[in-house]
């Protein structure tokens, strides 16, 4: 609650990080944001291409929520190792909650999200495969269950780096890994229907709260099948887990980074 408040009290601070991160990303494109649209639209492509070559039974629809899902936690990942480390002159000059650095980008990033988001769900009305049930109105909640997740990983992350250099390989190798592990180019189901994929396996896979939020996208935009009890309780438990382990961490070792950088 202390760095909530903390928090509140610099709003202005972040909303200028967020723009200025906003701006940055795209700075000298011709494009400019349309990337954020062209980025996950060409993945798709490439891995339905992927996909039809392997004769994977994934619907083109699916591979694209499962990619802008991904790219969203990938993304904040990725620019949350700089977030501190990469801004010393800020951290040693002035004093504010050091948390808004990283919330900063986790929040510019859930701006491409949901701007990716928004077009993802006018493409599926077009080609009528938007799914228009009840269980629509439950998009904001899983939104804001990756934002949970993301930005716990980011203080985590942001925290590492300022103490060991090695973080960004590391999270780079770590992702690579995860991608495939989840969910983003085969549907839940598929691996479940799988005879040579053991129960227990199975079971231990279900934990990764990226499976359950992948397929609660999935789920609730296009009417898949569920994530099942397990995956959706990863879902809701693990970032709520992973957030009170970022405050924590990050509080913890925030008083020393001015030293360390």
């Amino acid at each position: 609650m202390n760095l909530l408040k903390a928090v509140a009290g610099k709003r202005e601070l972040l909303s200028t990080l967020v723009v200025r991160n906003l701006k940055i990303r795209y700075q000298g494109s011709a494009l400019g944001f349309f990337w954020t649209l062209l980025n996950p639209l060409f993945m798709m492509f490439i891995y339905w291409l992927f996909i039809r070559f392997m004769k994977f039974p994934m619907d083109p629809w699916g591979l694209l929520a499962g990619i802008l899902s991904w790219q969203f936690l990938t993304m904040c990942c990725g620019d949350s190792i700089g977030a501190v480390a990469g801004h010393p002159n800020l951290v040693k000059k002035v004093y504010f909650p050091r948390a808004i650095l990283p919330l900063a980008t986790v929040l510019a990033n859930l701006v491409n999200f949901l701007l990716s988001l928004g077009v993802l769900l006018v493409l599926t009305v077009a080609a009528g495969r938007l799914s228009w049930g009840s269980a629509l109105a439950a998009l904001p909640l899983v939104i804001a269950l990756q934002l949970v997740f993301c930005l716990g990983l980011s203080l985590l992350i942001s925290c590492s780096s300022v103490y060991f250099r090695d973080t960004e390989h590391i999270v780079g190798v770590l992702l690579m890994a995860w991608f495939f592990m989840s969910p983003v180019i085969y549907a839940l189901d598929f691996l479940a229907g799988n005879p040579r994929v053991p129960a227990w396996m199975l079971r231990l896979y279900t934990l990764n709260p990226m499976a359950g939020i992948i397929t609660l996208y999935r789920t609730i935009i296009l009417g898949g099948p569920p994530a099942g009890r397990v995956a959706t309780a990863a879902a809701v438990v693990v970032p709520l887990l992973v957030l009170a382990a970022g405050v924590r961490v990050f509080m913890r070792y925030e008083p020393d980074f001015a030293d360390e950088l």
